[in-house]
This record gives C-alpha cells, sequence and structure tokens, in this order.
C-alpha cells in the first residue's frame, strides 16, 4: 500500500528548473534511501514531501491520517524538561490511559452491585482497556525508555539531567531518539548518522531493521544505507531514478544502467553520423537525390537518445611519495593518553604501522583518538609511553577541525604561499582538478562550506608528496562521490596511512589493519571493518542484554527487597500493584508469543507449498518476512523472561 506519493513535482527558482518530472513512492514499512551529490535538490525534495513547501508543478499525496515524522540534519531536542520526563511524552496516550485503568481497577474493587448494567460495562470497558494498553506496549514502554536511551549512549546518569544542559551532538541524538519512540507510520531522516559513534551506529542500525512503520533516509553513509534500506532513488542532473536494493547493490545497477545508455547513445550517433554524412554527400546529385532525401526524413522521425545523465564535477583525487620510509614507520608503546596526569583517558596504548598498510583506529566518542593524533603530531604533550617514527618518515596530516587552513586567506593563496615558485597556471589547473575553478579561487577561507574546505585541505595534502599520511576523520563533509573518489586515491597511494574514520563503508575499503582503542588499551585486528566487527560483535551483544536486563528488573527487585509483614498497608496495596502489573505484563508476552508464532508457522506453511516454489520474489518476501517474525519474538521471549523471573523474585 502506497502511504506517500511524489508525482512529476517540479521546483524553479527564479525561471531557471532546478529538478521536474520527479516521482517517487513509498510503501507501507518500506525501506527507502535517498542519495545524491551535495546541493542535487534531496533536502529540497523532503520539504515538499512534508508539505514545508509546495511543488511548482505536480502533486504531493498521503495516506490519510498518516503519522509522519522529519528529522533535520543536525537538529537537536530543544525541551525544558529531563532527559527521561521528555522521552516520557511520547507516551502521553499510554500514560493517560494506565490512569483511566487504574481508576477503573479502584471503582470495580469498590463495587458491591456484581449484576448490575453499569457493573457489564465497566468489566467490559475495562478489558477494552486493558487490549488497547497491551497494543500500545503499556506494559513495557518505560523498558523501551531505557532501552532506546542506552542506544543512543545515555545511561541512568542522564535522566534527571535538563535537555537544555546538552550539548549539540547530544541533543541530535536525543530528537531521534524520541522519534524512534513516538512511532511514526513514516519516519524521515535526513543524516541520522552525524554524532554517532560505531556501537551506537550499529545498535540504530539493528533497530531501524525491526521498526515497523516506514523509512525515508537521507545519508551519506553507505554502510547504514546497506544494512537499512532496500530501495535506493537517486537525485543526480535534475532527474531521480529508482533502484531496488541497498547501496551497494544499487551502485551496481547504476554502473550498468550508465554503460546500457552509453552504449545505446553512441550506436545511435554512429548511426546519425552515418545518415549525415550520405545525405551530405548525395543530397545533390541527381541519381542519388531521392535516396538523400529518404536518409534525411530517416533522420527527421528518429528519436534522438540523450546522453546518459551522470553528473561531472568529481574531485581528481592523487597521492604520491617523493621518497620510500624503512619498514618501521611508526611504533607507539605504553602510551598514557590524556591532557595530563589528572586527565587519563586511556593507557597501555600500543600500535605498531608498518610501510605501505593503512590502518584504522575506531572506538566510541569521547576516548581520545584525535587526542592520540595530536599526541603523535607533538600538538600534544606525551604523559607517558614512546612514539617513535621510522627511518625517512615524512607526515602528511588531515585535520578534521580544519584549523590548519588560514581563514583570512583565498583558496589560491592557500595553495600558493605554501608552494611559491609553482606557476600561477599550474596552481589553478591543480585546484581546479579539485573543483575549484574560475571565480571560486579567489574565495575566502571563511566563506567556504564543510565540503570546500575539506577539499581544500586535500589539495594541500596532494602536494606534500608525505609518505605517511596521518588522517582525522578525512570523509566528514564529502558527498559520496567525494569519498569514493578519496577511497580510490588511498588504495593507488604507495605510501603508508594512519587514520580515524567513523565511515565503516571508508574503513572497509581502505584498511589493512583496525586498531581498537579503550580506556584500558588497544587491540589488534588484521583485517577490515567487517572483520573486526565480526570479532567484537558477540561482546557487544553480551553488554547490551545484560545492560538491558539489569534496568528491566532491578526496579522490581528494590519493591520486592523488604518482607511483606513489615510493610505498612498503603505499602502492601502498591506492592499488590505492581505484583498485578508484572502478571499482566507475564500474560500479555504470553499471549504475543502465541500470535507471532501463529503467523509464523502460516508463513512457513507457505514457504514450504511446492505452488510457490518456482516464484522467487514471493518465496524472498516470506523469508523476509519469517525473520522480521524472529526478531520480534526474541524481543517478546525476552521481555517474558525478565518479567517472569521479576514475579518469581516478588512472589519468593
Amino acid at each position: 500500500m502506497i502511504i506517500l506519493q511524489a508525482s512529476n513535482v517540479a521546483r524553479r527558482f527564479s525561471g531557471v528548473t532546478f529538478f521536474e518530472n520527479i516521482s517517487m513512492q513509498i510503501q507501507d514499512k518500506g525501506r527507502v534511501g535517498l542519495v545524491g551529490r551535495n546541493g542535487a535538490g534531496k533536502s529540497t525534495l523532503l520539504k515538499m514531501l512534508i508539505g514545508e513547501t509546495q511543488p511548482d508543478e505536480g502533486t504531493v499525496s498521503m495516506k490519510k491520517g498518516i503519522k509522519l515524522a522529519y528529522l533535520a540534519q543536525n537538529s537537536g531536542l530543544d525541551s525544558d524538561l529531563s532527559v527521561y520526563n521528555e522521552m516520557l511524552t511520547a507516551f502521553d496516550r499510554v500514560i493517560s490511559l494506565e490512569k483511566k485503568m487504574r481508576d477503573m481497577e479502584a471503582k470495580i474493587a469498590s463495587a458491591t452491585d456484581y449484576e448490575s448494567d453499569d457493573y457489564t460495562s465497566l468489566l467490559s470497558a475495562y478489558d477494552q482497556a486493558q487490549h488497547d494498553f497491551n497494543e500500545m506496549n503499556g506494559y513495557g514502554y518505560e523498558a523501551t525508555i531505557r532501552s532506546v536511551l542506552h542506544g543512543f549512549g545515555f545511561d541512568e546518569s542522564f535522566y534527571d539531567q535538563k535537555i537544555s544542559s546538552l550539548s549539540g551532538g547530544q541533543r541530535t541524538r536525543l530528537a531521534i531518539a524520541k522519534q524512534l519512540l513516538e512511532t511514526p507510520d513514516l519516519l524521515i531522516l535526513d543524516e541520522p548518522t552525524n554524532h554517532l559513534d560505531m556501537q551506537t551506529l550499529s545498535w540504530l542500525e539493528q533497530y531501524l531493521q525491526n521498526y515497523q512503520g516506514a523509512l525515508l533516509i537521507v545519508s551519506h553513509d553507505r554502510y547504514f544505507l546497506d544494512r537499512v534500506v532496500n530501495e535506493i532513488y537517486d537525485m543526480h542532473s535534475g532527474v531521480l531514478d529508482h533502484y531496488t536494493g541497498n547501496y551497494s547493490r544499487f551502485m551496481e545497477l547504476k554502473a550498468a544502467k550508465v554503460l546500457q545508455e552509453q552504449k545505446a547513445f553512441d550506436k545511435q550517433q554512429e548511426e546519425i553520423a552515418k545518415l549525415e554524412d550520405f545525405v551530405n554527400r548525395n543530397i545533390v546529385r541527381a541519381s542519388t537525390t531521392k535516396r538523400a532525401q529518404s536518409r534525411r526524413k530517416q533522420l527527421e522521425r528518429m528519436e534522438r537518445l540523450e546522453a546518459p545523465k551522470n553528473e561531472t564535477g568529481v574531485a581528481h583525487i592523487q597521492f604520491s611519495t617523493d621518497e620510500e620510509s624503512g619498514n618501521e614507520v611508526m611504533r607507539v608503546n605504553e602510551v598514557k593518553l590524556g591532557y595530563d596526569l589528572t586527565n587519563i583517558l586511556a593507557e597501555h596504548v600500543n600500535i605498531d604501522v608498518d610501510k605501505q598498510h593503512a590502518v584504522a583506529l575506531v572506538g566510541p566518542n569521547g576516548i581520545g583518538k584525535s587526542t592520540l593524533i595530536k599526541t603523535i603530531l607533538g600538538k600534544l604533550p606525551l604523559i607517558a609511553g614512546t612514539i617513535k617514527m621510522g627511518a625517512n618518515v615524512e607526515v602528511g596530516y588531515y585535520d578534521q577541525e580544519q584549523q590548519t587552513l588560514d581563514p583570512k586567506k583565498s583558496v589560491l593563496n592557500t595553495i600558493w604561499d605554501e608552494h611559491p615558485t609553482m606557476p600561477e597556471r599550474d596552481v589553478r589547473s591543480i585546484l581546479g582538478s579539485f573543483m575549484f575553478s574560475g571565480e571560486s579561487v579567489d574565495k575566502i577561507v571563511s566563506a567556504l562550506s564543510g565540503g570546500e574546505r575539506a577539499r581544500l585541505l586535500l589539495t594541500k595534502l596532494s602536494l606534500q608528496h608525505a609518505n605517511f599520511l596521518i588522517l582525522d576523520e578525512p570523509t566528514n563533509h564529502l558527498d559520496i562521490d567525494s569519498r569514493e573518489v578519496l577511497e580510490t586515491a588511498l588504495n593507488e597511494f604507495n605510501g603508508t596511512i594512519f587514520f580515524v574514520s567513523h565511515d565503516r563503508y571508508f574503513i572497509n575499503a581502505v584498511a589493512t589493519e583496525v586498531v581498537e582503542l579503550s580506556p584500558n588499551g588497544t587491540r589488534f585486528f588484521d583485517g577490515d571493518y567487517d572483520y573486526y566487527l565480526e570479532k567484537t560483535a558477540g561482546e557487544q551483544a553480551a553488554s547490551h542484554r545484560a545492560k538491558a536486563s539489569f534496568e528491566t528488573t532491578e526496579e522490581f527487585k528494590e519493591a520486592s527487597a523488604t518482607p511483606i509483614e513489615n510493610l505498612s498497608r498503603e505499602e502492601r496495596k502498591e506492592r499488590q500493584k505492581e505484583q498485578r502489573k508484572l502478571e499482566r505484563a507475564v500474560s500479555a508476552a504470553e499471549e504475543e508469543m502465541e500470535t507471532l508464532n501463529t503467523k509464523r508457522d502460516a508463513l512457513n506453511a507457505e514457504l514450504n507449498d511446492p505452488a510457490n516454489g518456482a516464484d522467487l520474489g514471493k518465496l524472498t518476501d516470506l523469508s523476509k518476512e519469517i525473520a522480521a517474525l524472529d526478531a520480534q519474538l526474541a524481543t517478546v521471549e525476552e521481555q517474558w523472561t525478565e518479567a517472569s523471573m521479576a514475579l518469581e523474585e516478588f512472589n519468593d
């Protein structure tokens, strides 16, 4: 079922067409990615889809009564409430219904005439309320809040903190968290992976895979798109192309499509050239003029193909070295990481980097990855341990904070001042290869966008001819096309690379080894990011399960710790209410497990039905539905286990 549709929409600015005849559809429970270069029009299209602006032509329609949520890029939660209380507002209806149920329970308990119509109506209304409460996750919404907050890196120490006192990145994470808790029918996220570390990204991917609503995601994070979406809309050159599959599949299909279109275009151009040549040579000759006129009419009737619309203007990045280093490029031994002895971020840091290897440094936000790089470069003092560079090592540094650029200089002078003997023509030519041409070379650095400053830093780095590149988040601010060009350049580089990145796709493409940084030191993994993830996935899952289980049962342990004979009458009533709540939670989980198992059995029967054996598409869909039910079942079983254990402790 289609829940949102754009049909032949157009946007024009001052009479200039930005895009036109753009159409897209989002199905119920769809998983859609929207990709395209910076400035291609993705945000403009999103504003049309959510109704913030109206298209100059065409229409946008959506399912009646749809619950839609949109999170703009880098937009944070603005609230005077505490973190936990703000998350509770996502369940206002549930909390209101819970209060109504308590009132009903009090009336039921105090009733005397069990045969009256009023009492029968009250019981019926209470049964309906219980059913609605269960459907709205009433027995588990607080556990869901804790789970989501934990997934985004907010433990109990944050619960009572005012949101207004938190950083911009934290408020952005909370904005995503609240929208997930509100469970809209369609959730539109513009660059949701900003400000998220790898552990949080992994959790979010898993959560979105089991999300019951539809998703429309704009992102430069290709790894994220690979794991979350199964449709891609590619916006380029004023058109919108649709592909089925995740990001990697889209890249394969797009390359094949462009190649096919180019072949068809080249073939037609060759045919046109032959026809035009025949006409030009024979139109004036009496004996052949009729044939020439026939060819001319053939040319006029021909429906001419357009050249493939594949945007130009990608930076041409190349790194090279003037001299080779020794085999041992860098040795970091027993380093203590921090700003001083009273503020240690990590210790026992040991890293070996050898010639022509590409080593990725990973770890959660705030662990000290950038601090380590600055310590290696001598920008921060070495507290303890040793850092040694090998023979003939020349370092080139990419600074994610872009502080190595002088904001008062022009683009041209930024490069020319460092290479004063280089002819201006050559400086302009190199800048042109990094997409700075014409008047853009006279722009002042302070007026550049983040992406433009990133390309200027890469220009500087390419001219250094260093044999050891130290890169701190080099893909920040770069669109997907530029990231892929950078990956190619680094893979063709004949030197050594040590880099920090949150871009897991980039790490997979470039890294030969991964080093994980934690407060207790470093661990070495001889492979790319997928290899690292394979080796650590079990640890992360166990840690998350242990934390979630602790948070769910701890409140009930506190309630059951005091012997019942020592409780007051009010405390006993409260305890009985908690016991009933646990009993309802166990019962609701059992009912839901039975429903899910019934659905799963039905789907398995369809999957094994010989009549469907030749329908690959249907078999694939059935497998996906079964996998989704398995994920739901695992979650409900975990909730049932936790509630049952808590009830047993309560009864003991």
